[in-house]
């Protein structure tokens, strides 16, 4: 029986070698090939019908690239090839520059066994409308796979340089003393900083390509971080940067060795652009993500909202409405006037721009945000899945078994949006949901003190008991 191929958070993801097969990518490639044909603008609106086909450093991503390209190509498809490993923002910015849709081959930051595809479309991920439509295609049609129908292939990274030249004030940033850590994490981004910045200023850690990660997943979270933390305190860096595989989540370390956790990242960032760009409309965050934007939001008068895990939630409202900033927990974040999709790079310019602006450091920024809107211990745990989780029934089963007490927190309200998520009396909460992409429960929990963090991680594993090994 061939593998069923589904779209998951952002994009379709598999074991290379079990199910990300030759085989399973043509299937897809093929329904991307009859998705473009029956979509695709044509030359009476004016507008470019032209495919652009990323890939990142992972295990053979430009070989399935390029047999993705050769479908495309196959089905009378004008497609072009990168000729280089890319980012996935890279891919994004080129669909609101140049082409129509964009293919990224990449599992982000999933561990080296992994590989995957995402879609790209008007700057950001393809919604799930778009990407429903993807997955009824597959095996309509046979693979149409024509012998020397090679894809041309470009460098495009200049129009990306020139894209995060347009949002950074780099002259600014130049005048920043000290060093700048950076952990690419084997991945896309790369080199990236150095082209953009005086290169004496960067100290980088795995900037070479090693498709196994030398056993590092590329996941700019907590667990990942010891050799950045070290890298920081050695060199006396003013902050310490990592990126994902493909360079659209971000992680950073503060001066003194100490990870920031995106809910500060996010609330530091959304203060200080909404002073310095004016910023109007709309603040959205996925379920998974804390209080903090929520009440900066309150305070600027901005109005709030919360949508399914999943950047391309965000970005989907960001195309639809007039929003001003848009965050998820997993290091995603973008903003009017400067990222469309998220991008790692982008944000580290930004910060870079706010440490340059205001002559603080990256911890007294975060005081300043605790002192203001109050204090965050956010924390998650990922916990094995036992077999795969009907997401509904789980819902329903978990939100009649809720009590109306957690310890000393009292029950406000309880949301279904994306798993179940308890919303406490002084915006606390605790969210348990079966991952979209990797077989884990994951649970989510904010407080004012680790105390009481750790209390809500506690009862939510507690309620998930039954889910995991």
């Amino acid at each position: 029986m061939a593998t069923e191929i589904k779209f998951g958070t952002d994009g379709w993801r598999g074991v290379i070698a079990w199910d990300f097969t030759y085989e399973n990518v043509r299937r897809i490639a093929q329904a991307l090939a009859d998705y473009i044909n029956e979509n695709a603008p044509s030359e009476d609106e004016g507008k470019s019908s032209k495919i652009f086909v990323g890939y990142d450093r992972r295990f053979m991503s430009d070989i399935f690239a390029a047999d993705i390209a050769s479908i495309l190509r196959s089905n009378k498809i004008d497609v072009t090839l990168s000729a280089c490993a890319v980012t996935t923002p890279m891919v994004s910015m080129l669909t609101l520059k140049k082409f129509w849709l964009g293919i990224m081959v990449t599992a982000s930051h999933n561990p080296a066994q992994y590989n995957g595809v995402k879609v790209k479309l008007a700057g950001c991920s393809a919604p799930i409308r778009e990407t429903k439509e993807i997955e009824r295609n597959v095996d309509e049609n046979p693979v149409l796979f024509l012998y020397g129908q090679k894809a041309e292939q470009k460098n495009l990274t200049d129009l990306y340089q020139k894209h995060l030249s347009s949002i950074a004030n780099l002259k600014k940033i130049a005048t920043l003393k000290g060093n700048i850590a950076v952990d690419y994490m084997y991945g896309s981004t790369a080199g990236w900083l150095e082209k953009l910045l005086p290169s004496n200023k960067i100290v980088a850690l795995h900037e070479e390509h090693d498709p196994t990660f030398k056993g590092l997943q590329p996941d700019p979270a907590l667990k990942n971080l010891a050799d950045l933390k070290k890298l920081v305190l050695e060199k006396k860096a003013i902050a310490g940067f990592a990126f994902d595989g493909d360079g659209d989540r971000f992680g950073l370390i503060d001066e003194k060795g100490n990870y920031v956790t995106p809910c500060y990242v996010a609330a530091v960032l959304l203060h200080h652009l909404s002073k310095t760009k004016k910023l109007k409309g709309k603040v959205v965050q996925t379920v998974s993500m804390g209080y903090l934007p929520k009440r900066i939001a309150r305070s600027l008068g901005l109005s709030f909202e919360e949508v399914p895990v999943g950047f391309k939630n965000v970005a989907e409202l960001m195309g639809l409405e007039e929003v001003a900033f848009g965050v998820e927990e997993a290091g995603g974040f973008a903003w009017k006037g400067g990222a469309s999709d998220r991008d790692g790079l982008a944000v580290a310019l930004a910060w870079l721009e706010i440490l340059a602006t205001t002559k603080k450091k990256v911890s007294e920024l975060c005081d300043e945000v605790a002192k203001e809107y109050g204090s965050s211990v956010y924390l998650r745990r990922d916990l094995p899945a036992a077999k795969p989780i009907d997401k509904a029934a789980f819902e329903d089963k978990l939100r009649r078994k809720l009590p109306k007490k957690v310890g000393t927190f009292k029950l406000a309200e309880v949301s279904t949006l994306d798993g179940v998520k308890i919303y406490f009396e002084n915006d606390e909460w605790l969210l348990v949901r079966p991952s979209g992409t990797e077989p884990l429960v994951r649970v989510y929990a904010e407080a004012a003190t680790k105390k009481d963090t750790q209390l809500l991680l506690d009862f939510g594993e507690k309620l998930v008991a039954p889910y995991i090994k």
